[in-house]
């Protein structure tokens, strides 16, 4: 019995005498885009490898594959606003895979196995210290110690974790998720001072340092100027969620005011519900659409009943109430006070206005630009200052977790090269798979698994996570879900549907095909009609015009 595709009906004799790649005037070709989940992603994660390890249910491959680009996949699963999924193609189909849940699933199952990170290389004999143990410190210290250089960080505060222990609350992220994988880190070879504040840059570098990399989380509130009788209990949002890791938690009262629109103001608020007050109002200067926090974050603000007063700003507070005034947008779309004021009773106010940096330890760092209270860098993570770099919420960027990760491993690539007398050049980005690319009748509907919630009664009483993870079957068909946007994963459609056997299947990993891929077309046969590109579901391969013929030059005619 013949082995041939199904579609090779001429006799293979016959067929390959006619060498029909003559006829062609377009050549098929396997293509690596660029799927649009891995472009989003700020940490630069290549989630479609590890979502394609953890489909076939090789779960210590896929978590290899995440944790070569962040070493947070539980802590990242947890608290990632997942801005892959938004972009995913999925979600024109039916809804976006849930990557953010198989990163969690896939951190949680390391950390009950116990899987080590890799292993660092070879010493270089290089030092570098890392301020700051926040996401940004601890990414770019995992990274650089992976490539066998010696690291220390040193952190101002008691415990490492940074804005993830002291900004985030215990109901988004459990304390031993958030320990157990910065112990991991650590276990490296890293070394970690607490309580050691550094105020000097220049100072800490000369004591045998050839790099340091700047870290320092934004741990201070803004103020605002609220005219507020002697005894109003006035304060930030910072203080407040940092309280909530000390023994003895703030005391706010039964009725509190938090002033701000952003994921930090829906923290303070949430957490005021926790703490028992009976009413936590949120009051914002502009309308829900114009709000800076998430739309998660404030549908679970919501959901706990938390009241959202939009259009309004604060006048007075006194001891147990406070002036409102309602706002009005102008044709800019910026906040005017109308005069028409309101008392509400309350007991507390909290700002959550936003956050700043103490750039103080750079006072004596010759070369840095320091503009808005952050600090300038190049393309290669480097300040104004030879060997010093930055990253986090100390560079122009949104301050986010992922975020953070993503600067400490980019920091540690140009560090690693600035330290080996290079420059990380950056690789080119191919282009990006689109969902027109996709030949998605192939798929069938499959909307998203999930997750489990605690309900809400429940959370009021409690710090408890409020939404779970999800177990192996739920993950498995969650990872399936993924299109595999712009990359082969082997289904062998172009291989049975090409009428020509011009495609031809090489070892798996091998690499001998079509852009490092397992497959290739032998064009001596390919007549160019375009079939395996009309059925290949990822939109792996594409057609591109058939060069032009490379002619012989007819030698010169000797009369």
């Amino acid at each position: 019995m013949s082995n041939r595709p199904f579609a090779i009906t001429l006799d293979v004799g016959s067929s390959l005498a006619n060498k029909t790649g003559s006829w062609r005037t377009e050549r098929p070709l396997y293509a690596n885009a660029l799927p649009p989940c891995n472009d989003a992603c700020p940490a630069g994660e290549n989630v479609q490898s590890w979502l394609y390890a953890g489909e076939d249910g090789d779960y210590r491959a896929a978590f290899d594959a995440l944790v070569a680009d962040n070493p947070l996949p539980a802590i990242m699963g947890r608290v990632c606003y997942h801005p892959c999924q938004t972009a995913c193609n999925r979600g024109q189909l039916d809804q976006p895979v849930g990557i953010n849940s198989v990163e969690r699933f896939l951190g949680d199952v390391a950390l009950r196995e116990q899987w080590p990170l890799p292993q660092p290389a070879a010493d270089t004999g290089r030092r570098v210290l890392v301020i700051g143990a926040g996401p940004s410190g601890l990414s770019a210290a995992y990274q650089l110690r992976r490539r066998g250089h010696s690291v220390v960080i040193r952190e101002a505060g008691p415990r490492p974790g940074g804005m993830m222990r002291f900004g985030i609350p215990a109901y988004r992220l459990p304390r031993d998720v958030l320990d157990a994988e910065v112990s991991r880190i650590l276990d490296l070879g890293i070394d970690l001072e607490l309580d050691t504040r550094v105020d000097d840059v220049m100072s800490a570098m000369s004591e045998g340092f050839d790099a340091v990399f700047l870290a320092v989380g934004a741990h201070i509130g803004k103020r605002a100027y609220i005219p507020a009788g002697e005894s109003a209990h006035v304060l930030d949002a910072v203080s407040l969620l940092r309280g909530m890791e000390e023994e003895e938690r703030p005391l706010l009262g039964r009725r509190v005011v938090v002033y701000g629109g952003g994921n930090t103001a829906m923290d303070a608020a949430r957490t005021a519900r926790r703490l028992g007050a009976e009413e936590a109002i949120v009051v914002y200067r502009r309308t829900r659409d114009r709000m800076p926090a998430h739309d998660m974050e404030v549908a679970d603000a919501l959901e706990e009943g938390v009241i959202m007063r939009w259009l309004s700003t604060i006048r007075h507070i006194d001891a147990h109430e406070m002036v409102v005034e309602r706002m009005e947008l102008d044709d800019t779309g910026f906040p005017q006070p109308t005069g028409e004021t309101e008392t509400l009773a309350a007991d507390s106010l909290v700002l959550a206005l936003g956050q700043d940096v103490d750039l103080s330890l750079l006072d004596a760092v010759p070369g840095l630009v320091i503009s808005d209270g952050v600090v300038a860098v190049d393309d290669q993570m480097m300040t104004g200052h030879p060997g010093v770099f930055a990253g986090g919420d100390m560079v122009p960027s949104e301050r986010t977790v992922t975020v953070a990760v993503g600067h400490g491993k980019q920091a540690a690539r140009c560090i690693d090269g600035w330290l080996r007398g290079q420059q990380f050049d950056h690789p080119a980005r191919p282009p990006l798979a689109a969902f027109d690319s996709l030949n998605t009748w192939y798929y069938t509907d499959a909307p998203k698994t999930v997750r489990p919630r605690l309900d809400v009664a429940r959370r009021l009483n409690s710090f408890d996570e409020v939404t779970g993870g999800l177990d192996e079957s739920t993950a498995l068909f969650e990872a399936r879900r993924c299109l595999s946007c712009g990359n082969c994963f082997h289904c062998d459609n172009c291989f049975g549907v090409c009428p020509d056997n011009a495609v031809r299947k090489f070892a798996t990993g091998s690499g001998e095909g079509d852009n490092g891929r397992d497959y290739g077309f032998d064009l001596d046969y390919c007549k160019g009609c375009g079939l395996c590109v009309s059925e290949c579901p990822s939109g792996a391969i594409t057609m591109i015009p058939e060069p032009p013929p490379q002619l012989t030059p007819t030698p010169p005619r000797i009369e």
